[in-house]
């Protein structure tokens, strides 16, 4: 692929001092957690059903052992675990039914998290 038509944007074309502006830009804007949430970025939504997961599985066995056993210190770690597993549910259930704007160039997803 020719490089003037790799860097060319809307008929203009960009000049090697502003093709490494532009990616110095980019870089910087990559490196911004904050900035690819607002954008919607995929690598950084993964880590919330994850966590979600991970929770609900070690909140029902824990719940399930210190039933089996008795053992107040299981019921205790049930009982710490537990709120925090809601928490990140609540959380997750919220990012999913939150509107998101329409972007033309994408395929609208039926999720942010899917």
């Amino acid at each position: 692929m020719d490089e003037w038509k790799m860097w060319e944007h809307d008929g203009v074309r960009l000049s090697a001092r502003e093709r490494l502006a532009l990616a110095r830009i980019e870089a910087g804007l990559r490196q911004d957690r904050r900035f690819a949430r607002r954008m919607g970025d995929a690598r950084y939504g993964l880590w919330l059903p994850v966590a979600v997961l991970l929770l609900a599985v070690a909140s029902v066995f824990v719940a399930v052992m210190g039933i089996r056993t008795s053992d107040p210190a299981l019921l205790w770690c049930f009982a710490l675990l537990w709120p925090f597993t809601l928490i990140q549910a609540f959380r997750l259930l919220c990012r999913a039914t939150r509107p998101r704007p329409r972007r033309p160039h994408r395929r609208p997803r039926p999720t942010p998290w899917l």
